[in-house]
């Protein structure tokens, strides 16, 4: 959007940190409007602790922040998991699932407060300005977005820390560890900094939820983790709610450094990105997700499901969260979690969550079929058939390549 365009007012995605609180000021200094801050809490913790002030020091004229933390947690964690959408084989999409929550409620807190635009402190390198925009645009068709990473006079992070510092705007960033940390109730990912080369190890400053594998317990401990149609509903017998679930899972997870990881990813514009995300209490609840549906789901609605996951799960990452045809894909996975109810149990050692057990009321397991010992129930010599006849298109290929009839 053109900075010398007229704005009377704004809502400004606010997160306190680095981006955001130059952001603030800057806008001001802009376009000479009104600003108001939206904070979505989505489990940020003590990130969000005097926020309001921080915001209203540096010019806001109102700040807001709107506890959403159940509503991510049932409508976009759970039903994440239980599509088990996992991004490029190990990404379980913290980030990629908030966003589309935040971006809707800026929307909507922007028509509420008679805002002319939305701003978010997304780069124009990355998935975050595609995701918030997207959920923005499907609440409010016309909305007027500000990305001010696409235009701004400043270059990186590093221009932002001395013009912070200029301003007298209080951040904990700094030159020598300008990480770009996004925390809510499902992950911590640490982007920026030393992490840009991919040789580089991850500082031991990059640890928030998960305990380095030196000093996890030596002993293990076992949780299970009980599911209802495919959603969790308790931890080691007792019932929680989504947040609190998650929660107590990320502790249990968190203290065994259960969830850790650092890849290269493919971010939506085509670059390749680095990353670390701690994400313990949802690795948990895939573990034992998945052992929960070896027993109970049908083999070919398994297979079909599957064979849509990575659509799914790009999907979410690129942020069309709000698309036909990803309301679509949840609505068929909502099927298919029908018999997915039982318990998993887990032991949690040194990084590893082993799967050691698992029971379901609707579970397709028959003992009297699978056993190596003796049955009556089924009989051995037809399978000779079975294969024949499977065989049959190899056989004839073999028999054409050989130039036999």
């Amino acid at each position: 959007m053109n900075p010398k365009q007229k704005l009377d007012r704004v809502v400004l995605a606010y997160s306190g940190g680095l981006d955001t609180s130059a952001m603030l000021l800057w806008l001001k200094e802009t376009y000479d409007c009104e600003v108001v801050c939206y904070t979505a809490d989505v489990g940020q913790e003590e990130e969000l602790d005097g926020l309001e002030d921080k915001a209203k020091a540096t010019g806001a004229v109102s700040a807001i922040v709107e506890d959403i933390t159940d509503e991510f947690a049932e409508d976009f964690v759970l039903p994440a998991v239980a599509a088990n959408a996992v991004y490029e084989g190990s990404y379980l999409m913290g980030t990629s699932l908030a966003r589309p929550l935040i971006g809707r409620r800026l929307a909507e807190v922007a028509r509420d407060v008679g805002a002319d635009a939305v701003v978010h402190g997304a780069t124009g390198k990355g998935n975050d300005q595609i995701r918030f925009e997207l959920a923005s645009y499907s609440v409010n068709p016309h909305i007027k977005v500000i990305a001010p990473w696409r235009y701004w006079e400043f270059e990186g992070r590093s221009d932002l820390i001395a013009y912070c510092n200029q301003k007298g705007i209080p951040t904990t960033s700094t030159v020598e560890k300008p990480f770009s940390i996004d925390r809510n109730l499902m992950h911590v990912s640490f982007e920026g900094g030393v992490l840009e080369d991919p040789w580089a190890a991850p500082p031991d400053d990059t640890y928030l939820l998960t305990t380095p594998l030196a000093d996890t317990p030596d002993e293990p401990e076992e949780v299970i983790i009980s599911f209802e149609k495919g959603i969790p509903t308790a931890v080691n017998g007792q019932a929680m709610g989504a947040a609190e679930l998650i929660r107590a899972l990320n502790k249990i997870g968190g203290r065994h450094g259960i969830g850790r990881v650092d890849l290269v990813e493919n971010r939506y514009v085509g670059i390749k990105s680095r990353g670390v995300y701690e994400t313990p209490g949802v690795s948990l609840l895939h573990t034992a997700h998945r052992a929960i549906e070896s027993l109970s789901m049908d083999r070919e609605v398994m297979l079909m499901r599957d064979s849509l996951v990575p659509k799914y799960a790009s999907m979410i990452y690129r942020g069309y969260w709000y698309s036909p045809e990803c309301e679509l894909m949840r609505k068929i996975v909502t099927e298919t979690q029908e018999p997915v109810t039982g318990d998993a149990r887990l032991e949690l050692y040194k990084g590893n969550a082993t799967l050691k057990g698992r029971r379901s009321p609707n579970s397709l397991y028959s003992y009297s079929f699978a056993t190596f010992e003796k049955d009556t129930v089924y009989d051995q010599r037809e399978a000779e058939g079975f294969i024949r006849i499977n065989a049959l298109r190899l056989r004839l290929r073999a028999l054409k390549e050989a130039g036999l009839k």
